[in-house]
């Protein structure tokens, strides 16, 4: 059974696969601090619906508490092992909205069940990347990439840098879900371009590939500055795969679409 993937935008996706709806780093806003949606209606009410969800690290971007408070109670989410010591109101939102937190580290994995068709396993990998409660905090949780297994095998990479281990630690894999850009002109360190991204998916080498975090949130006032960083990632990963990894299937989804891979 193949698995579908609908990318919401930035690095929110809805990962189905086995009767199970995995949702990564849900951010439902229409702006965040300093930051405005650009592109792509903010998602519908229906994106929020989850059997679990998966935070890869607690920069607001990724770890937005009232994106994570439009979950029905009961949703279990899975966040980096410190989060909720790291971000207090996690377990006050919890605590309100009837949410289950576990909290994981590298290597670990956890069972999700799917009804009848039996459900997935998640295992939590490594990323590279600044973990912390940014602006401010001590680095108190990781940041986490995981891998969805259930009829196939898909990588959500999180928001992270090119690494040598990558695809050691991750293994095998049918579907890639890649960073390919950000929320600004410029990245900083721990992210991964396009061309980065397409290094990546050549040593990854799986079926197919979807890129994500980009082409969704800009700074206000800064439409005009370097706008190929927020319009040309998509298209110009699927340009660098063709070279480096030519037997991997790239999809480019627009907001909202669901896409059946591999």
């Amino acid at each position: 059974m193949p698995v579908e993937i609908t990318w919401w935008g930035h690095a929110t996706c809805t990962v189905e696969d086995s009767g199970v709806r995995v949702l990564t780093d849900p951010l439902f806003a229409r702006r965040l601090a300093h930051l405005r949606r650009r592109r792509g209606a903010v998602p519908p009410p229906e994106a929020a619906e989850a059997d679990v969800v998966l935070v890869s690290h607690l920069h607001a971007d990724h770890m937005h508490l009232p994106s994570l408070a439009a979950l029905a109670p009961g949703t279990r989410l899975l966040v980096p092992r410190g989060a909720r010591r790291a971000v207090p109101g996690l377990a006050r939102l919890a605590g309100v909205r009837g949410l289950t937190v576990t909290e994981v580290a590298p290597g670990e994995e956890v069972a999700v069940r799917g009804g009848a068709r039996g459900g997935v396993r998640v295992r939590a990998v490594s990323a590279r990347h600044d973990g912390r409660r940014l602006p401010f905090g001590p680095q108190l949780a990781p940041a986490l990439g995981y891998v969805v297994q259930g009829s196939a095998r898909t990588y959500f990479a999180g928001d992270t840098g090119l690494f040598d281990a990558m695809a050691e630690e991750v293994g095998p894999v049918d579907v890639a879900l890649l960073p390919v850009g950000g929320w600004g002109p410029y990245l900083g360190p721990g992210h991964l371009d396009a061309g980065r991204a397409a290094r990546a998916l050549a040593d990854l080498a799986p079926a197919a590939a979807v890129p994500v975090h980009y082409g969704t949130y800009w700074p206000i006032g800064l439409d005009a500055v370097r706008p190929h960083e927020f319009h040309a990632p998509g298209e110009e990963f699927a340009r660098c795969a063709r070279r480096l990894a030519p037997k991997v299937t790239v999809r480019v989804p627009d907001h909202g679409e669901r896409v059946r891979l591999p």
